[in-house]
């Protein structure tokens, strides 16, 4: 059955060349959404999505031009506002089927996976990995609301994408998403980068700022790396957190600032809060709602889809074939330890494009992985 949706709030669309599961697809929505329309495949959908304003798409698994996993990625990448449902046709029974003998009861049964719904994949995300979808869901709960939210994971795992997809699911989608890196500010400078300051108000203040935060207003400000923030920052952070004002330095002037709150780390808060290195106080605003973004060795499934996808990517980019990988390839790329995370997946691949000079076949020989912290120099694993 289709999943718990408010198909009501939007437009819908069915892609798949199957005229049963059109029917099976039709039949469920049934006076749960007023605006329906059919595709006959991927290349149809994607055409119909630029033309429409569109909530919702039905996407068959087996189409008959494209890669149901691409069209996907596609839609989240230009559609982010268009929620993917996927289905499978092969529910639907045809003669010699398993189905036929049970009098076709089960002719034209849509059956919704798991990422459809509030599983679905968030805008410019890729994985069908149980982690994934549990971080897929939990996510959609809290996009819509106000709420301050926590995201953790390692270096390189996609946290700033997570917080992204966040704005883009929310109703501040059209106001400023503005980008904190925490790590980079001098301690000296936080206030005045978060806050703003002044004409004169400091030795090289030769022009006003208006800081971060004020530019964030009515949007989404997001903290990354907020655990390199000193002490003396922290408190700054937390006193404007519990009262949202700001008051640029070199003036006496306080105003409210409406903001939803992101923040990452690839910190264990809760671990430097209970040695002394980050406010607890601190800790507890920021972490209302925490969201987990796993490693890509914890999701192994993703791994070949996610490396692909960089491939065609980077063959688009230069006007070439998407070269595709060999078995052997395959085998290294899934056994890799990826400590890098999807950030290192990106360089292994791009190096690995340009090693292949244009290759259709990318095999273990063009596959270089970056070295540990102890070693040195690239290094082709055997296959």
């Amino acid at each position: 059955m289709a999943p718990a949706i408010d198909f009501a709030a939007g437009s819908v669309l069915i892609a798949s060349p199957d005229g049963a599961l059109h029917q099976a697809v039709l039949e469920q929505l049934e006076g749960r959404c007023t605006n329906v329309q059919l595709a006959a495949g991927g290349a149809a959908a994607l055409a119909q999505l630029e033309q429409g304003d569109w909530r919702f798409l039905f996407l068959d698994r087996r189409l008959p031009d494209l890669n149901a996993e691409e069209v996907r990625a596609t839609v989240a990448l230009r559609f982010p506002l268009v929620e993917v449902v996927m289905i499978e046709s092969g529910a639907v029974s045809g003669p010699g089927s398993d189905h036929e003998e049970d009098g076709g009861r089960d002719r034209g049964r849509a059956a919704c996976s798991p990422a459809g719904g509030s599983c679905a994949p968030l805008p410019a995300m890729i994985g069908d990995s149980l982690p994934m979808r549990q971080l897929y869901r939990k996510a959609r709960l809290v996009a819509g609301r106000t709420t301050t939210v926590l995201i953790a994971g390692p270096t390189g795992c996609g946290k700033e994408l997570v917080a992204r997809a966040l704005h883009q699911l929310s109703p501040r989608v059209r106001k400023p998403f503005v980008v904190v890196n925490c790590a980079a500010i001098p301690d000296s400078l936080v206030e005045s980068e978060l806050f703003g300051h002044a004409r004169g108000a400091f030795t090289g203040a030769v022009q006003a700022q208006i800081g971060r935060i004020p530019a964030a207003h009515g949007g989404t400000l997001f903290l990354d790396e907020v655990g390199d923030l000193s002490l003396a920052a922290q408190a700054k952070l937390l006193r404007f957190l519990e009262r949202r004002e700001v008051q640029r330095l070199g003036t006496n002037d306080v105003f409210t600032v409406d903001v939803r709150v992101l923040a990452a780390s690839h910190w264990d808060l809760a671990e430097r809060a209970a040695k002394g290195e980050f406010r607890e106080d601190l800790y507890y605003r920021l972490g209302v709602f925490p969201l987990q973004v796993p490693p890509l060795a914890e999701r192994r499934e993703d791994i070949v889809h996610l490396a692909e996808h960089v491939l065609k990517l980077l063959a688009d980019s230069a006007k070439l074939a998407v070269p595709r990988l060999s078995p052997e390839a395959r085998h290294m790329l899934v056994s890799h330890p990826w400590r890098g995370n999807v950030r290192e997946l990106q360089h292994v691949m791009e190096r690995a494009a340009i090693l292949s000079d244009g290759n259709p076949l990318l095999g273990p020989e063009h596959i270089c992985f970056a070295p540990s912290p102890v070693q040195g120099g690239l290094r082709v694993q055997a296959a």
